[in-house]
């Protein structure tokens, strides 16, 4: 837990362990479910938070059928990873660990061993992304992991209590540090101010304190550049703040702040990585759609949380894929695929081709042996795609244990794609 409190809360750090631990427990479900092709070499550029989830999904998980797997570790959380490493290395069996390589080596050194690998997968900003995949060229199939806005909409027919509770899990959720963390609240003007203030209710007797403090909610944000963004939102929209607002850029903290803005408003948040909520009260739900489907929005959909707006019956609103009475977080499952259609939150780049929607590696791997002729370029996410709803999607596959190749779950093989790949 020290390692991991060194970048996240001692809740959220408790969290990521639980949800590393269902995830290996779910491999052998997944391997069968997914069937993937055997690989000689994976790479990956992990991201700079969830490191010990993102070394099951991306280390520890494709190493069950593929010959090696070579992480690189974001400079930003360098020795929380090769911490993690070390200890997976120590407890787990020699048989499966020794396929994992953690290499602390520059994006140039990187970028010529992923010319070789089967798969490569990006975790961090699109572009970022896209500039990687120019230079390893169109052999490798390269997944593109990025994040979202994950706006949440509390509609007429929603109990604001408990759409509140919902909104305030995810907003908090590692002091705003993730990428499932919506960054937008979309509540209908009958509901919107009763939102509001149990909100920043709840606000105001949030702890502030430390990252490792068991009591603590939120603490001093890891990167400078998130206390940036969130300052510089939060002074541009200053006659909106309806509670909190004041940031301390040499101590990192930015105080949980609810700004409301005026019904109907378009706002189009930056990635705020912070604890902040930015309300935006509405008459009709054609509101919303207008907004997702804007050209900005298309490009980054990802997840898109309904909370009693039955005007909005898609299983996709724009790009973001909907789920229903939840928050992303309820919903994400590392043995599942993860993300939306927009090409900036989830796509697939090979030979020149772009495919968007939810990632999975095993499941990507699994078509690496059927391509070309069972693969189709999305231009735009379906509308008939099934929408995820609360109590989880694990319901229908129970996981057994994970093992190595060779054993009864090695044999069948498969990873996931998760969380910890979003644009931290």
């Amino acid at each position: 837990m020290d390692t991991l409190t060194g970048i996240a809360t001692a809740d959220a750090a408790t969290d990521e362990v639980h949800r590393s631990i269902a995830t290996l427990a779910g491999a052998r479900w997944e391997l069968r479910a997914q069937d993937p092709m055997r690989l000689d070499r994976v790479v990956v550029f992990l991201p700079s938070n969830n490191v010990l989830y993102s070394y099951v999904l991306f280390g520890l998980i494709p190493a069950l059928y593929a010959e090696q797997v070579i992480l690189r570790p974001s400079t930003r959380s360098m020795a929380a990873a090769e911490a993690v490493h070390r200890e997976m290395t120590e407890l787990l069996p020699r048989g499966l660990t020794r396929r994992v390589a953690l290499l602390p080596t520059t994006q140039v050194r990187m970028v010529e061993l992923a010319r070789d690998a089967d798969i490569v997968a990006f975790t961090g900003q699109y572009q970022n992304g896209l500039s990687i995949a120019d230079r390893i060229g169109g052999r490798p199939r390269m997944l593109l992991f990025g994040s979202g806005p994950n706006p949440v909409v509390v509609g007429p027919a929603a109990d604001p209590a408990v759409a509140a509770k919902d909104v305030l899990r995810a907003r908090l959720y590692n002091s705003g540090q993730d990428c499932l963390c919506p960054d937008l609240i979309f509540a209908h003007a009958s509901v919107a101010e009763r939102l509001a203030d149990e909100i920043a209710a709840v606000l105001a007797d949030t702890r502030v304190g430390e990252r490792a403090d068991p009591r603590t909610t939120v603490a001093p944000l890891v990167y400078p550049d998130a206390v940036e963004t969130a300052a510089g939102f939060l002074r541009e929209h200053r006659a909106r703040v309806r509670h909190g607002g004041a940031v301390e850029a040499e101590a990192g903290v930015v105080e949980p702040t609810v700004l409301m803005f005026e019904q109907d408003a378009e706002v189009h948040p930056p990635e705020l990585f912070s604890p902040v909520f930015p309300i935006v009260p509405y008459g009709d739900a054609s509101v919303i759609t207008r907004w997702a489907e804007d050209a900005r929005e298309v490009q980054r959909g990802m997840y898109l949380s309904n909370y009693g707006e039955p005007a909005l019956p898609h299983d996709v609103v724009g790009s973001a894929v909907v789920c229903r009475d939840a928050t992303a977080f309820d919903v994400e499952d590392g043995n599942r695929p993860f993300g939306g259609h927009g090409v900036a939150a989830s796509s697939v780049h090979q030979d020149g081709r772009v495919w968007t929607g939810p990632l999975l590696l095993s499941e990507q791997a699994a078509r690496l042996a059927r391509r070309p002729a069972a693969e189709a370029r999305h231009a735009s996410p379906p509308r008939a795609s099934s929408a995820v709803t609360a109590g989880g999607p694990r319901s229908s596959g129970p996981p057994g244990p994970v093992g190595p190749p060779g054993t009864a779950a090695g044999s069948a093989v498969g990873t996931s794609g998760g969380r910890g790949a979003g644009g931290g």
